[in-house]
């Protein structure tokens, strides 16, 4: 009997957060002898999708500004007619020459309606398509709020058209898709819940650090690295502090943060180990993106949380907020962030204990597996 093949759309355009949670759940796919090729658009990013994943690689688009409202090549450029035309084509071959018996677009149509040119000509491929393959889309679990009026109406129109069902990526007992996505409801008998995607327990540190400050992908968090760095000149603490750009940060910004850092602090673009280092970290100070509060929940150390906002983003406030009043976070707003306010944060944490055990469900990537294979 052939494994069951999956294709696995996913357009990562600022961080690198959509792509990591997609690599996990394929990870877990391929464990349980599923078919897996993961399907790319973003720049390339090193140790993702994974070693054992197939992958195929769409010529690369970024986001032309922070409100995610245009779109570029990898030097920057705007894209033209020609080039979203190669995308799309280059998307279709590969649907049927993969012939998967499970499509999963990641996030549409709840988002990245920047490539409705490419999704929906695969939308109508696969209806077109005999025996059909399954369709589902994955989402995360708080979603961006929605100001222009008919978006959610065409989101649901759209779910109920095509897609077989909806994988949110969280635990309900923290946070469910109706307190985000208000037409949940008209789509409620296609949700279902996978649990938080998180990373297997990390290994211990080879290398120890008290502090871990952290910036995602690096694209955006600049200010929150500079603020860090400002709090380790200035802290009484004399541990040892890590800090993590992001593999997207400008080489100039890189090198600036880099002069003249303290003795007791390291500047490193990446760290394939951070969850390891979360896991022997006194503190952790990053965004409240969803890989990286995964990675936190999993290591159980102290954190602080300072939610991305810039171009009307939502979904990292209501993250942080919620660990907040949970208890297991503190967070600080991004606006106004300073060495001094981050530093006084930073000694309140440490004299805190670490936040107890929690119940959160951490385990969706091999629960996505598990509900694949029952839906064959």
């Amino acid at each position: 009997m052939t494994a069951p093949r999956v294709l696995f759309y996913v357009q990562h355009l600022l961080g690198i957060g959509h792509l990591a949670r997609v690599s996990r759940i394929a990870a877990a796919l391929a464990r349980d002898a599923f078919d897996v090729t993961v399907i790319t658009g973003g720049l390339p990013v090193p140790g993702f999708p994974g070693p054992d994943i197939k992958s195929v690689a769409l010529p690369a688009v970024v986001a032309s500004n922070a409100g995610f409202s245009g779109l570029a090549d990898e030097h920057g450029n705007p894209v033209d007619e020609d080039f979203l035309h190669r995308r799309r084509d280059l998307l279709l071959e590969t649907f049927h020459a993969v012939r998967p018996d499970i499509v999963i677009i990641e996030a549409f149509p709840f988002g990245r309606r920047q490539m409705r040119f490419e999704l929906l000509p695969l939308l109508d491929a696969i209806a077109a398509t005999s025996p059909r393959p399954k369709l589902l889309t994955s989402v995360r679990d708080i979603l961006q709020e929605r100001s222009k009026p008919g978006r959610d109406e065409e989101t649901v129109a759209l779910i109920k058209a095509h897609f077989d069902h909806v994988l949110v990526h969280g635990d309900p007992d923290f946070v469910t898709l109706p307190e985000t996505f208000p037409l949940a409801s008209e789509i409620a008998g296609k949700i279902i819940y996978t649990g938080l995607v998180a990373a297997p327990v990390a290994a211990p540190p080879a290398e120890s650090f008290d502090i871990v400050v952290s910036a995602g992908g690096g694209a955006v968090g600049l200010d929150l690295i500079r603020a860090a760095l400002e709090a380790a000149r200035t802290s009484s603490h004399r541990g040892r502090w890590c800090l993590i750009t992001g593999p997207n940060l400008p080489e100039a910004d890189f090198a600036a943060l880099s002069h003249a850092v303290p003795d007791n602090v390291s500047v490193v673009r990446f760290r394939k180990d951070f969850p390891s280092l979360l896991r022997g970290a006194a503190l952790s100070i990053s965004q409240a993106g969803y890989n990286t509060v995964c990675d936190v929940l999993r290591a159980q150390c102290r954190s602080i949380l300072v939610p991305f906002t810039a171009g009307g983003e939502t979904e990292q406030t209501v993250r942080a907020n919620r660990l907040a009043a949970l208890g297991l976070a503190v967070a600080l707003p991004e606006n106004g962030l300073t060495g001094r306010l981050l530093g006084e944060t930073i000694e309140a944490s440490l004299a805190q204990p670490k936040p107890g055990s929690h119940r959160l469900d951490l385990n969706g990537a091999a629960h996505t597996a598990k509900l694949l294979r029952d839906m064959l």
